[in-house]
């Protein structure tokens, strides 16, 4: 039986994951492994994503258990401070995890007999270059430390690949879509949240620059391929670009797109904003070639559509969304003025008292442990 760790699974894009390697791996066993910053960011799930998992561990990547990769056969590592601006509130803790406790992660696993490492890179590595869609082989520019810890992780993931340990870095397109645990911090999702819920769109660049984009149930589907990718498609080691060429879009587009979805929607430009750095297009011919059976299947209007009705069918009005739990660093924010994480980020024992803490939302309890689930869903 095939034992799959999953680390960061309890964020954006890990509940599509699980659901998907729970799919297509139904004999395997799925383990868990994340510190649970944003398990209590919910939003309308069904169930709680975990019960498909055979096991979910509460812990820091920073400080791996010992026996973390006994008998594990792939990692899948989604564990990351996870955008532009965590990274650049929290730059050190962004290299720390992102790249030295992921490079380490990947070298125990090498030890423990694990044969296939699959990291969810970025295309934001790339950080401008709107004159032609960007190959594998572009010359890289990061701007920011997020992008810089993927650039980094790659370079030192490359040396650890051979012919008994199969290394996949799948650069990914921006993310979006509905989860089991929504951001809002993401350009699509951000203007349909706008549209639904003050029926504006208020774009802060001119609207030119592009952005490459992929659905959150397309990023699972790559990662089931990259689980059992043969050395021989690909290499040993390979850093792909992950997303279709149809999906790259000018920002201006995908705000016209999320007005026509809804209705009396008003967008408006700062036409006297600076150039944007980060604008780029994308090459995925790559990927086409090497991973024709998982392409993505979703598109910008149905997307559009899936965030639209499922924000309305969770009762969603707030007009003040950027404020809420649905932005990742104001969750994080909150939990360091609770006293609940460190200047590192790290659980504290010993948080302020309950009277102390901001009312943002309840955040769990366990600081590190193992849950324990008998019953997998299906």
């Amino acid at each position: 039986m095939k034992r799959i760790l999953i680390t960061g699974n309890m964020g954006y894009v890990g509940p599509g994951v699980v659901r998907r390697l729970r799919q297509a791996f139904p004999g395997a066993e799925l383990i868990g492994y994340d510190l649970g910053f944003f398990a209590h960011c919910l939003t309308g799930a069904e169930c709680l994503p975990e019960t498909r998992l055979d096991r979910q561990i509460f812990g820091d990547l920073r400080h791996l258990p010992l026996d973390l990769l006994t008998g594990v056969d792939v990692v899948v590592n989604l564990a990351a401070i996870s955008n532009d601006p965590m990274s650049h509130a929290f730059e050190e803790v962004t290299l720390a995890v992102n790249h030295r406790a992921g490079i380490e992660l990947a070298r125990r696993a090498k030890l423990a007999g694990v044969r296939s490492f699959v990291f969810a890179s970025s295309c934001s590595m790339y950080g401008a270059g709107a004159d032609a869609p960007r190959p594998e082989t572009a010359v890289l520019n990061p701007l920011t430390a997020y992008a810089r810890s993927k650039v980094l992780s790659e370079q030192d993931l490359a040396p650890l690949a051979d012919d008994n340990f199969r290394v996949t870095c799948l650069r990914f397109a921006t993310a979006c879509g509905w989860s089991d645990r929504l951001r809002l911090d993401l350009v699509i999702n951000d203007f349909v949240a706008g549209a639904v819920a003050t029926g504006r769109i208020n774009i802060l660049s001119d609207g030119t620059p592009w952005r490459p984009l992929i659905h959150v149930q397309d990023m699972a589907r790559a990662i089931e391929w990259a689980v059992e990718r043969p050395a021989a498609n690909g290499g040993a080691f390979l850093a792909v670009n992950v997303g279709a060429d149809s999906w790259n879009y000018q920002v201006h587009e995908l705000a016209a797109a999320v007005a026509a979805a809804v209705p009396g929607t008003a967008v408006t430009l700062n036409a006297e904003a600076p150039p944007d750095k980060r604008s780029y297009r994308v090459d995925f011919s790559l990927f086409r070639r090497l991973a024709p059976f998982h392409q993505p299947q979703r598109t910008l209007a149905d997307t559009v559509a899936e965030l639209r009705d499922n924000l309305l069918r969770i009762g969603f009005r707030d007009a003040d969304f950027r404020a809420s739990q649905l932005m990742r660093l104001r969750v994080l924010t909150a939990l360091r003025e609770a006293g609940r994480l460190n200047e590192q980020l790290e659980w504290q024992r010993s948080p302020v008292p309950v009277a102390a803490r901001p009312t943002l939302t309840a955040e769990p309890e366990l600081v590190s442990g193992e849950m324990v689930i008998g019953e997998m869903v299906s």
